[in-house]
C-alpha cells in the first residue's frame, strides 16, 4: 500500500471502513497497479499499514474474494487472480453476466435471437415439460473488451413465463427476469463441464478458428420448489476466460 492508497480511506466517511478498503484494492487491481498473481502483504502488516483491525481487513478481502478478484491459499497468502476473467460458475449458482459484472468488467450482451419454438425432445425431457410445451429459445453472445467471451443458447419453459419473448435481454439478465418478473426463484442448478472443439456456429460467434478448444457448459436450472425452468448450452472462449473454483478441505 502507498500513502496515496491510505489517504482514500476515511473514518469520517459514511461507508464502512471495509467497504472503502475493498474499493481501494479493487481500483488497484482493475487499474493494473496490482497485476495478476500479485501477492498481498501478510494480513498483520497490511492491517497495520491501513490502521485498521485484522477483522476489518478480512471483511474487505472477503468482498474481493467473492467478486473473484482475489484468491486465498492456506499457508501461502492472498493473491490477485489471473488476468483472464475468472467467473466462479463452478462454485455458485450465478449467471455468467452476474459473475463478469461482479468482477468490474463491462459486458456487452448481443441477442442473436429470442423467439418461441417447440421444445426439442431432449430439452423437453430435461425440463420435465409435457409434449407440445412452448419454449423461448434465447441465443446471445457476451462480449468484453477482449472480444467475444461466451456464446449461449438458453431454452426457457414459456408456459411458466408468458410474454417472456418480448423481454429486452440485452438490458436484463435471464435470472433476474425469471425471479423478478415471473416469481420463479432460481435456487438450484446442475452444471456439467467439458472441453470441445468449436463447431462452425460456435467458432463464428466466438471469432475463433473452427476446431479451437472451448469450454462447454450444459446447465439445468431449478426453482426453489424443484421445478426445472431453464436449460442452457454455453460455449466459453477459453483463451479469454478461465473458470475458477475455490475449494476447502
Amino acid at each position: 500500500m502507498t500513502e496515496a492508497d491510505t489517504s482514500r480511506i476515511s473514518r469520517d466517511a459514511p461507508e464502512p471502513l471495509h467497504v472503502q478498503i475493498a474499493a481501494v484494492f479493487r481500483g488497484d487491481i482493475l487499474g493494473g497497479q496490482w497485476p495478476a498473481h500479485y501477492k498481498l502483504p501478510p494480513e498483520p502488516a497490511l492491517a497495520e499499514q491501513l490502521g485498521v483491525s485484522r477483522g476489518t481487513l478480512r471483511k474487505a478481502l472477503a468482498v474481493l474474494i467473492e467478486e473473484g478478484l482475489l484468491t486465498q491459499t492456506r499457508g501461502r497468502g492472498t493473491f490477485v487472480t489471473a488476468g483472464v476473467l475468472e467467473p466462479r460458475i463452478a462454485q455458485r449458482l450465478h449467471s455468467l453476466s452476474e459473475d463478469f459484472r461482479a468482477q468490474g468488467f463491462a459486458l456487452d450482451v448481443q441477442v442473436i435471437g429470442a423467439r418461441l419454438e417447440g421444445l426439442q425432445m431432449t430439452v423437453q425431457a430435461l425440463l420435465g415439460a409435457p409434449p407440445g410445451t412452448p419454449g423461448l429459445k434465447l441465443v446471445r453472445i457476451f462480449r468484453g473488451a477482449q472480444g467475444p467471451l461466451a456464446y449461449l443458447v438458453n431454452w426457457v419453459r414459456a408456459d411458466l413465463c408468458p410474454g417472456i419473448e418480448n423481454v429486452d435481454f440485452e438490458r436484463h439478465s435471464l435470472f433476474d427476469v425469471l425471479e423478478e418478473s415471473y416469481g420463479l426463484p432460481v435456487a438450484e442448478g446442475r452444471r456439467t463441464f467439458s472441453a470441445e472443439p468449436a463447431r462452425e456456429d460456435v467458432a463464428e460467434a466466438l471469432e475463433v478458428p473452427a476446431g479451437t478448444p472451448v469450454l462447454y457448459l450444459e446447465q439445468v436450472t431449478y426453482t426453489r420448489d424443484g421445478q426445472a425452468v431453464e436449460y442452457s448450452d454455453v460455449w466459453i472462449n477459453s483463451t479469454a476466460v478461465k473458470v475458477t473454483s475455490l475449494l476447502t478441505r
